[in-house]
């Protein structure tokens, strides 16, 4: 069950992507992201308000991790993203946001000492070489053509953000009512996002209304934000963070399914190969569980 949850996850961060692409015209990126947590804490408060309000002690007490991980989770992992998706290629966002496995591995063995066996760590190394093999259309030469705009690092900095994220859930405090914890998390990172949010209104044009922009900031605010975060949350909870980074890997597939469908997007020759890599490589970090390395 967990992993089925993930698998949604992966599924709803993948329209993310392409939804954010969309509508990158008609919505500045600070203004998306406020947008996006403002709806989706709007529509988890009638569902949370009598257990937040009877956990508002344990809240008070746990606070500064609660916002902090409202800071890297909410607010700061998809205010990179959609700024990076201004100045580079959704190929090369989608690329580098892979690298979140890596970076849960490094900061689960910085903050906590965790270890990785050796079949984790081949697994992981070859659902990178399916995700490079999709990425450069089966010529992984091709990566030394890339060109890495400002934008790559924004998204290098989201995923910095989400690996930080994902290894602090672990101090999530036991007893908080998931949905409750949920609110606390969009409302620490919306209160980080208001500023900034104020900012960009005053300097930058304003948010286009129409069916693009509005239908964009729905989808957003239900499925990558809501839904997403609660099965992310409750699948690193049941399999630990380095088995769940590991599913980051599937959204460059889930992302040419879903264009195949939205987009009319052939499918093509070098994605069975990749895919193939992609899914034994999740297969090896979450079932098998070998000795550690030293």
């Amino acid at each position: 069950m967990p992993y089925l949850l993930l698998l949604l996850v992966v599924l709803f961060w993948s329209g993310n992507f392409i939804v954010a692409s969309g509508i990158q015209e008609f919505i500045p990126p600070l203004s998306l992201s406020f947008w996006r947590w403002t709806l989706a804490l709007l529509i988890l408060i009638p569902f949370s308000a009598r257990s937040f309000l009877r956990q508002k002690d344990l809240m008070l007490k746990h606070w500064k991790i609660i916002l902090l991980l409202g800071i890297l989770g909410i607010a700061g992992f998809s205010t990179f993203i959609y700024i990076a998706l201004h100045s580079t290629t959704v190929t090369n966002t989608v690329l580098i946001n892979a690298t979140n496995p890596i970076f849960i591995v490094i900061f689960s063995w910085i903050g906590f000492n965790d270890r990785v066996s050796w079949v984790q760590i081949g697994g992981i190394v070859l659902s990178l070489a399916g995700l490079i093999w999709i990425i450069t259309r089966g010529n992984p030469a091709l990566l030394a053509t890339l060109q890495f705009a400002r934008g790559d690092l924004w998204t290098l900095a989201a995923a910095v953000c989400w690996g930080l994220y994902t290894v602090l859930l672990r101090q999530y405090p036991g007893r908080t009512d998931s949905i409750a914890f949920l609110t606390a998390l969009f409302t620490a990172g919306l209160i980080f996002l208001a500023p900034l949010y104020i900012l960009e209104y005053v300097s930058e044009s304003s948010i286009r209304l129409n069916t693009a922009s509005v239908g964009g900031v729905l989808y957003l605010g239900i499925f990558p934000s809501i839904f997403a975060y609660i099965f992310w949350n409750g699948g690193v909870k049941a399999v630990g963070a380095n088995k769940a980074g590991v599913f980051v890997y599937l959204i460059p597939v889930f992302s040419i399914i879903l264009a195949f469908f939205f987009f009319d997007e052939r499918f093509q020759s070098y994605h069975p190969p990749g895919i193939l890599l992609i899914v034994l490589g999740i297969f090896l970090t979450t079932y098998f569980n070998k000795k550690p390395t030293s």
